[in-house]
């Protein structure tokens, strides 16, 4: 079209010299002649936008400075109870470690070496309680059988226990020799001596036992002159009260105790009676 056209003029004229705001705005919403936005940069390089921008920035830093203030205060508040709590603490412990500084250290734990083999416990072994040991038996001699050598064994120990030297040993052996022929013997006239131990009987009157001693006659009860050694000490007893038995013959002084109706018989057993003592006394 030509310039000078008439319509063409129109058309220019038509069309706005100048573009005003609201022109733009319009055009900014519209398809690809959007007007382009204005650069973030220039925006901030505006004297407002810096103004408000320093205005927050300082409030914030305000803000975080008044809330550490509070925090340190609060923190302050809540470690001070706490500090002087351990230091409350600290000193209680040194107060009660003061008291026992004149104390003796305790002893180093000696630990067992690893190697080390433990001690083994020593076995206790009991040991069973000794049976009582029977007293030997005495071998007979001069004819004897064992029951009449265990008798004179009882009659001489009596004696050597009274200290009684050997000649009255003799005399003892003798007497009893000749009374019950060393046998421990009941009474048939007694029946109560045969509740007792006893070799056999006799029947001469109410004697009893190794030497033929008569309750009766004040020698002892029948209980007493059962026992061969009641019934020795009792014959040394009479024959130290006889005087100058020593010097007596082994019939004589067995007669002064027994007083038997046959004195002389007691002379018989005089060599027996000392061989028996010898054996028992060697």
């Amino acid at each position: 079209m030509h310039p000078d056209d008439p319509s063409a003029q129109k058309l220019t004229d038509a069309r706005p010299t100048t573009l005003s705001d609201d022109a733009a705005s319009t055009e900014r919403t519209i398809g690809r002649h959007r007007a382009p936005e204005p650069s973030r940069r220039a925006l901030l390089g505006s004297t407002p936008v810096r103004v408000a921008l320093a205005t927050g920035v300082t409030c914030c830093l305000g803000l975080v400075a008044v809330a550490t203030a509070r925090g340190n205060d609060d923190t302050a508040r809540t470690v001070e109870p706490l500090a002087e709590a351990v230091a409350d603490r600290a000193a209680i412990a040194d107060e009660r470690a003061s008291r026992s500084l004149d104390r003796d250290a305790a002893p180093a734990r000696i630990l067992p070496s690893p190697t080390a083999k433990p001690t083994p416990t020593p076995t206790v072994v009991r040991k069973a309680p000794k049976k009582p040991v029977k007293p030997r038996r005495p071998r007979p001699v001069a004819g004897l059988d064992q029951a009449q050598m265990d008798n004179a064994k009882i009659i001489v120990d009596v004696g050597l226990e009274m200290k009684m030297p050997r000649r009255a040993l003799v005399v003892a052996l003798a007497t009893a020799m000749q009374e019950s022929n060393l046998y421990n013997l009941a009474s048939d006239v007694l029946p109560e001596s045969a509740e007792y131990p006893n070799q056999g009987s006799g029947s001469d009157h109410d004697s009893v036992g190794l030497f033929q001693q008569r309750p009766s006659s004040g020698w002892g009860t029948v209980a007493q002159l059962m026992r061969p050694s009641y019934a020795a000490r009792a014959f040394y007893t009479a024959l130290n009260e006889i005087p100058g038995w020593q010097d007596m013959s082994v019939t004589a002084a067995a007669q002064s105790v027994q007083i038997s109706a046959f004195p002389d018989a007691y002379a018989q057993h005089e060599d027996r009676a000392t061989t028996v003592a010898a054996a028992l006394t060697a």
